[in-house]
């Protein structure tokens, strides 16, 4: 009888309170939940780890979350890991398009309900 594996999520944003509020309620949700807390972090675990999604914010050190978002999207060996964008960016429409069409990105706000947050990453993650 196989035993099905945990799903792993890939949170960076380089607020921590931020990353214990989501990644606690995606731990609770049964994923396996990995931090960073920049884009270089970020991009250094995705290849270490290969997760099943990144969830990253916009604004971090260093390197924000759409620098790293390309370069994942770019490399042979990240190119195929979801990402969302969570993040308190007022984005227009047609920023949110322009996420999805060049780094095929979902975005959510953290202002988000944290159970819809959830049933959000479970869609995505289930693709």
């Amino acid at each position: 009888m196989d035993i099905p594996q945990k799903k792993h999520i890939l949170f960076a944003d380089d607020d921590p309170a931020t990353r214990r509020l989501f990644g606690s309620k995606l731990a609770t949700a049964g994923f396996e939940v990995l931090y960073a807390s920049d884009g270089n972090e970020e991009i250094d675990i995705a290849k270490r780890f290969q997760p099943d999604l990144i969830i990253t914010d916009i604004d971090m050190p260093n390197m924000d979350g759409i620098e790293a978002a390309y370069k994942l999207k770019a490399d042979s060996e990240t190119k195929h890991i979801h990402i969302i964008f969570l993040t308190n960016s007022d984005l227009s429409i047609e920023a949110e398009r322009a996420m999805k069409d060049l780094v095929g990105a979902e975005y959510m706000p953290k202002s988000i309900d944290l159970m819809e947050f959830v049933e959000q990453v479970k869609k995505v993650i289930n693709q």
